[in-house]
């Protein structure tokens, strides 16, 4: 039986870690890009922490009916059947980890140009490719690297968080940077499409909120501390990467941030050119030990699976001297070769591939919540998502219209998507039937 460990700040402190990654890092040129006036990203960034709140309560009481087992796949499995379980494994594999891996090593590749400048796009390709694949390796050989230095990791991208919130507050020069906040300026033609386009950078950086509700079973007095670690968690994040982007925007001209994809380095570059390649350096090793636990920790996903029977037995396999599942892992780097390669190494064209079919099996899960409410009537909730229903109403509904609006904005990224989704369902049955006796 588990036991209650888990206070209200040791949950609020799962929340924050989960969501605070390096894509706050490398997503403020696409989402200024989509909506170019101040105020409206600044307005994004808080619909984003929004969403992330709405789902975090939504899945508290998922978390809680599946303390155990936790995860995802398998709320989707328990409501809609085993093909739904089946096809989130394989779009994790094949969409949103692999993907998510692939724009990392992207992004890592961007930041090296502060150092070799003039680097072309092959080059970065090149980078990112070696980068993915070095770690990959590294891990398989269960030197595992990522557990050592991710504390030191994640230190080094609080500490540029901190310094560039201070910096930009710090050296604001009016006779440089105009901040204006006004809502007169720069509007898109179609608002609410502009506005969930540029969600899809803001729900890639905020992505991990849900980790913390698989531990709702584990948390001490979990009614109460739940759902208050998911608001101070999300409210924590949401004030952060807000300061952050004001920040951004006190020392860059909002047109130069569209145009950038080291924003860290080039806004702390105005202030001193040691200054943005000290931030550039702590960003790149961040976002490098970052890809290190990437390729560690996600082939466990797939060996679960596996392990479950719910997946390619194959990916079970743990190699006997290395004692690491080498065969999710190569599968794993493989992938996401193809998919960095596919887009040309183009950190933007990724994250929307990884963001639509994310945020589509998110708001799916959460709409298990309505379906656990009369299945599993008379089984005991340790938590109960607040506001419900209104609260996972609005979580489905803007995941909902994200993933419709990608889609018609964005096709040529959310294509590739739906097409490994529809081979998915092949698969499923295909060895459903190849297991018959």
């Amino acid at each position: 039986m588990l036991q209650k460990r888990l206070t209200l700040y040791g949950l609020t402190m799962i929340a924050v870690g989960s969501c605070i990654g390096s894509g706050i890092f490398a997503t403020p040129s696409q989402i200024v890009s989509a909506v170019p006036n101040a105020s409206l990203v600044l307005m994004v960034w808080a619909v984003g922490g929004l969403v992330a709140l709405s789902g975090a309560l939504t899945f508290s009481e998922l978390g809680g009916l599946f303390p155990k087992s936790g995860g995802v796949y398998v709320y989707l499995k328990e409501a809609y059947g085993d093909l739904a379980g089946f096809l989130y494994g394989w779009v994790t594999l094949l969409v949103i980890n692999t993907g998510a891996l692939a724009g990392l090593c992207a992004a890592f590749a961007d930041y090296m140009e502060l150092f070799v400048p003039g680097l072309s796009g092959a080059a970065k390709t090149g980078i990112a490719a070696l980068t993915m694949v070095s770690l990959t390796a590294i891990n398989m050989l269960g030197v595992n690297i990522s557990q050592g230095l991710s504390n030191f990791f994640t230190g080094l991208k609080l500490l540029a968080i901190v310094g560039i919130i201070i910096a930009g507050f710090a050296f604001y020069d009016s006779s440089q940077v105009n901040l204006d906040l006004s809502l007169d300026h720069n509007l898109p033609t179609n608002l609410t499409s502009a506005m969930l386009t540029g969600l899809i950078g803001v729900l890639f950086s905020v992505g991990g909120w849900h980790h913390a509700s698989y531990v709702a079973g584990e948390a001490i007095d979990a009614p109460r501390t739940v759902p208050r670690a998911m608001f101070l968690g999300v409210l924590i994040v949401t004030s952060v990467y807000l300061l952050i982007n004001i920040a951004y925007m006190l020392l860059l001209p909002l047109d130069t941030i569209a145009h950038t994809r080291t924003v860290a380095g080039d806004a702390v570059a105005t202030i001193a050119p040691w200054g943005g390649k000290v931030v550039a350096v702590a960003i790149a090793l961040s976002i490098f030990g970052t890809i290190s636990i990437y390729t560690m920790s996600a082939p466990r996903i797939y060996y679960a699976m596996a392990e479950d029977g719910i997946f390619f037995k194959q990916l079970a396999w743990v190699h006997p001297r290395w004692h690491t599942p080498v065969v999710a892992m190569g599968v794993q780097v493989v992938w996401a070769l193809a998919v960095l390669l596919f887009f040309q190494g183009l950190f933007d064209k990724i994250i929307t591939f990884v963001t639509f079919m994310d945020i589509a099996f998110m708001g799916l899960a959460g709409a298990a919540i309505f379906v656990f409410r009369k299945k599993l009537k008379g089984t005991a909730r340790p938590v109960k998502a607040w506001g419900y229903p209104l609260i996972p109403l609005l979580f489905v509904f803007i995941s909902a219209a994200f993933a419709i609006n990608t889609f018609l904005e964005k096709p040529e990224q959310a294509m590739p998507g739906l097409v490994l989704l529809v081979l998915g369902i092949g698969v499923y049955f295909y060895l459903k039937a190849s297991r018959k006796p």
